[in-house]
């Protein structure tokens, strides 16, 4: 009976530990998208702006304090992976089908730059510059409102032909993607 009664406290204080921890801060998301008869995904974790609106892309605002800046991991957590099972032009690099982690280069607020990188498995702050598989331009824009969590889409532009876009705060920038065919 005592095992029994041991047991049970225990999954009982495990429970509500669990329970305090809440929803994660940044919750993991993924985008998915098919092109071209072929799938393309990304997997990342959403932070959110919480009050921060005007400070998160500053020189001295949230992302600055990341030992890489200015490459952003282009998300919260793990590192942001992008899937594709075609080959692909994103924006002028060539993306041969497989598995990369994705940054961006938020040096220039107006101009910003997608890092591809062959390396997998990283915390998204463990950038590594010789694993580039190569960098392409965004086009920026600045959404209709100010964007809460962070937040990609793929959208089929029909006839092979899409657009990658991550928008978060009052950002947002795309690029052009070609699946080969």
């Amino acid at each position: 009976m005592k095992p029994l009664i041991v047991c049970a406290a225990l999954f009982l204080a495990t429970t509500g530990l669990v329970a305090q921890q809440g929803p994660p801060k940044s919750p993991p998301a993924k985008a998915t998208g098919t092109l071209g008869g072929h799938e393309i995904s990304i997997t990342y974790s959403a932070p959110g702006v919480k009050g921060r609106e005007g400070k998160i892309f500053t020189k001295d605002g949230l992302i600055s304090h990341n030992p890489h800046y200015p490459v952003w991991r282009a998300g919260a957590n793990s590192a942001t992976t992008l899937h594709t099972d075609a080959d692909l032009m994103i924006g002028d690099l060539h993306v041969p089908k497989g598995d990369y982690t994705i940054f961006v280069d938020i040096s220039d607020p107006d101009n910003w730059t997608l890092i591809v990188n062959k390396k997998l498995g990283e915390w998204g702050l463990a950038y590594d510059a010789s694993q580039d598989l190569g960098k392409t331009k965004m086009t920026m824009s600045k959404p209709p409102s100010m964007v809460e969590n962070l937040v990609y889409t793929i959208k089929d532009d029909g006839d092979g032909k899409g657009t990658i876009t991550l928008a978060w705060e009052d950002h947002s920038a795309s690029v052009p993607v070609i699946v080969h065919k």
